[in-house]
């Protein structure tokens, strides 16, 4: 990639984090903002640790945990872990 190339991008890069960081902190971004705004982070490798106290914390304690037998049973009205060991 070229020097010019790469200065546009670098640049295009910052307009775009900066128009999210703006939208969130007003309190103006919508949901699709906000899924962008996820999907950018994702891509760009941008990954957080939920320190205690942190609002990414904050945010995991309100996302109800999931049971995975619980959802196998309720699927498909047993545990799929016994039906595959049996088949054995």
């Amino acid at each position: 990639m070229n020097k010019a190339a790469e200065e546009n991008f670098n640049e295009l890069h910052k307009l775009v984090t900066t128009e999210f960081l703006k939208r969130v902190k007003s309190g103006e971004a919508t949901t699709q903002d906000l899924k962008a705004a996820c999907d950018w982070l994702k891509t760009n490798d941008i990954t957080g640790v939920a320190f205690e106290g942190t609002p990414l914390d904050k945010l995991a304690s309100v996302i109800p945990k999931v049971d995975p037998e619980l959802v196998q049973h309720r699927l498909y009205g047993k545990n799929i872990n016994r039906a595959v060991s049996n088949k054995r």
